[in-house]
């Protein structure tokens, strides 16, 4: 198989939930040389950029995405795999605490960041959901963070991204620990707003956004 046709049924594996063919393309990728990390980049991540235009479009539903995301694990687990082979020999290019906010249950697009930023070779501590601005400063304290990552899935959450950047300011902390914003409802100009760093649309974007964060 060409890298172009391993890279288009990663693509399909997520477009038709297809955990069978997600695991198989993986193990044909091993065996062209192709890593778990460009086959991320390259083909399950824009699979589920695909369904998250089509979710926005309403052409497919929640359940849908759902079963899309149950796949890109096997993806995001490869992924973690490799670069737990590659042992303490990867440079680590940046810290970054990454979380959906409190009171948001939703954690798909999260859950591909933090892969990718980790396929960068940055040191991500994933908080999982519902995670209260305390906690998230808290975490980046303890580990030294550079960056504070936040999602936000619903318009009535995105108000915890803003209490981020006031307890920043409270305690000191602001522009020490840099901040990025995401989710569907979160634009450019409420990272503006809200005073936070920068804003990503998508899992590739994350990668390049918060590297130009780490680089000043």
């Amino acid at each position: 198989m060409t890298r172009e046709e391993i890279m288009q049924k990663a693509f399909d594996s997520i477009v038709e939930a297809d955990e069978d063919m997600a695991a198989e393309v993986i193990e044909e990728g091993k065996a062209e040389g192709i890593t778990a990390v460009d086959m991320l980049q390259e083909g399950f991540s824009k699979g589920m950029n695909e369904l998250g235009d089509q979710f926005g479009r309403g052409e497919i539903f929640l359940p849908e995405l759902i079963f899309a995301t149950e796949v890109m694990k096997i993806a995001t687990d490869a992924v973690e795999e490799e670069l737990a082979a590659g042992g303490n020999d990867v440079h680590k290019a940046g810290i970054v605490v990454m979380g959906t906010v409190e009171g948001d249950v939703h954690d798909i697009g999260k859950g591909i960041c933090v892969s990718m930023l980790k396929a960068s070779g940055m040191d991500v501590y994933d908080m999982g959901r519902e995670v209260p601005a305390d906690v998230f400063i808290d975490k980046a304290k303890e580990v030294g963070a550079d960056i504070i990552g936040s999602s936000a899935l619903l318009t009535t959450t995105m108000p915890v991204q803003k209490e981020i950047e006031q307890k920043l300011e409270e305690q000191g902390l602001k522009g020490k620990i840099k901040t990025m914003v995401g989710g569907s409802p979160v634009t450019a100009r409420w990272a503006d707003k809200i005073g936070a760093n920068a804003y990503s649309e998508d899992a590739a974007e994350c990668v390049d956004v918060a590297k130009k964060l780490i680089a000043g």
